[in-house]
């Protein structure tokens, strides 16, 4: 399926306020993107934090904080954002989450 404007809009010299109507539609997707994805990783690594259970409990726990840091991460590169080293000190990431990620 394509999607093709209105016509009059490329007749009133419109068509530049309708390019930039999708653009905004699409830099708010990013933003509640990014939101989400951060919320997910701040719940994540609340429970890792927070954790007093058994090795193998903390195992999983560690998992799903470093796919939730690293979707994150991915996200903000989407949105333009390139380094985490504020994020990282903000949230306090731990070194471990970071090593599953290829940090050094």
């Amino acid at each position: 399926m394509s999607l093709r404007s209105p016509d009059f809009l490329w007749k009133t010299g419109a068509g530049d306020a309708a390019l930039d109507l999708l653009g905004h539609e699409i830099l708010a997707e990013k933003a509640a993107g990014l939101g989400r994805t951060g919320a997910r990783a701040e719940l994540c690594l609340a429970r890792l934090r927070d954790h007093e259970g058994t090795d193998g409990e903390r195992e999983a726990l560690l998992k799903a904080a470093a796919d939730a840091v690293y979707a994150w991460f991915i996200q903000r590169e989407l949105c333009g954002f390139r380094g985490h080293d504020e994020v990282i000190r903000h949230y306090h990431i731990p070194k471990v989450v970071l090593a599953r990620l290829g940090a050094k």
